[in-house]
């Protein structure tokens, strides 16, 4: 028996980008030439495939990641689309994303992501100012990121784009004047992430020489709570850690993954996850070389590389990292279904009591937990010691 659980949707990913960015730690490669006839036949042969593993679940959401999708010709996009609605049922109202650089010659293919079947767009803006965008590897400069600003509003009926704050050099008085000129394009929806400085990244190199002049703990706790006032007084507050959104304007693909539903993965490095019966998951991985998964899928029609089972306090420790990063933390019922039943005997009680005794977590009326405004910014170790 499987269970369904809060939406079904599909990640594709396409792994290539013009050039790596020092900060990035995703699975994305730069190559001077694609074959994207192979490679569109290849993501279709995959759909197609995972649908076969993931039958009869009615599609909620499909998410276009990377890399850089929006390097893909709109007839890709419509190609794998037409997929997916062979493969299952997409609801009428199933949210279509693509992350796009704001890049002007990415900006021109807009228009036909949206006949395609895209209807909302995520723009990888990171930054308004043109120093911080060249320190960040970016290729498009701040008129670039506004002018695309414009054209995917006028093109999508939802758009939603990312910034990094606390970076280098930056002040908190140089990050209010950033974000309030974000918030006056009106979009329903921003990602706002804290720049990490992650593993094998050209950063964690230059960070590990002190070559990196990053804002010191208290500007960067600064930054944060400037961020939730900023937001929250423009009508955007936080629903997620780092995502912030009008009513309605939440994306319902990655709340799929905050609330433990299910999801497939198609292409090189994707991840997916289905269900089953007493709190079990079963995580799929495929290749993550691009080379080798499109072999893979030439091969066998798909490039699955591993799946493991993740149950017992694995499984609850997955959906309490992923769920408490939510405002609204996850009820009882959601729990239960997420991890099985008894789950609470697996997590530290006295540690419960201790992190809802100082503020850190607070317990639902129905069994449910969720993480306080005090709680948010340190929500590793809260974890750490709700599951000591």
């Amino acid at each position: 028996m499987t269970d369904a659980g809060p939406g079904f949707g599909v990640y594709v990913h396409w792994p290539f980008c013009r050039s790596r960015c020092p900060y990035c730690d995703f699975n994305s490669h730069v190559r001077e030439a694609v074959d994207e006839a192979a490679w569109r036949g290849a993501l279709v042969r995959e759909t197609a495939h995972m649908a076969a593993v993931a039958p009869g679940r009615p599609v909620a959401s499909v998410y276009f990641g990377g890399g850089t999708p929006s390097l893909m010709a709109p007839a890709t996009v419509a190609a794998v689309l037409d997929a997916v609605a062979r493969g299952w049922t997409v609801a009428d109202d199933a949210e279509v994303t693509l992350e796009a650089n704001p890049s002007s010659a990415e900006a021109g293919r807009f228009a036909g992501y949206r006949a395609a079947g895209v209807n909302r767009l995520s723009l990888g803006v990171q930054a308004l100012d043109d120093g911080a965008l060249r320190a960040l590897g970016r290729r498009h400069d701040a008129a670039g990121a506004r002018a695309a600003l414009g054209l995917a509003r006028r093109a999508f009926p939802r758009v939603s784009f990312d910034l990094i704050y606390a970076r280098m050099g930056q002040t908190p008085a140089a990050w209010e004047r950033e974000l309030s000129e974000a918030l006056d394009f009106g979009t329903g929806h921003l990602s706002l992430y804290q720049l990490a400085i992650e593993p094998g990244t050209r950063f964690h190199v230059l960070a590990r020489r002190g070559a990196l002049d990053l804002p010191a703990e208290d500007g960067q706790a600064a930054m944060y709570e400037l961020t939730q006032a900023l937001t929250e007084a423009a009508g955007l507050p936080a629903y997620e850690v780092s995502s912030h959104a009008r009513p309605g304007f939440e994306s319902r693909h990655n709340l799929t993954y905050w609330r433990s539903g299910e999801w497939v993965g198609v292409g090189p490095g994707a991840h997916g996850r289905l269900n089953r019966a007493g709190g079990v998951s079963v995580q799929r991985r495929q290749e993550r070389a691009p080379e080798t998964w499109l072999a893979a899928v030439s091969r066998r029609g798909h490039g699955g590389a591993a799946a493991e089972t993740v149950a017992g306090g694995d499984r609850i420790a997955e959906v309490l990292m992923m769920g408490l990063r939510l405002k609204d933390g996850l009820g009882g019922a959601d729990l239960a279904r997420a991890c099985g039943p008894g789950w609470e005997a697996r997590i530290d009680a006295a540690g419960l009591d201790v992190l809802a005794a100082e503020g850190f977590l607070e317990r639902l009326g129905d069994g449910g937990l969720r993480a306080t405004a005090r709680g948010w910014p340190v929500l590793n170790a809260v974890l750490a010691r709700l599951l000591a």
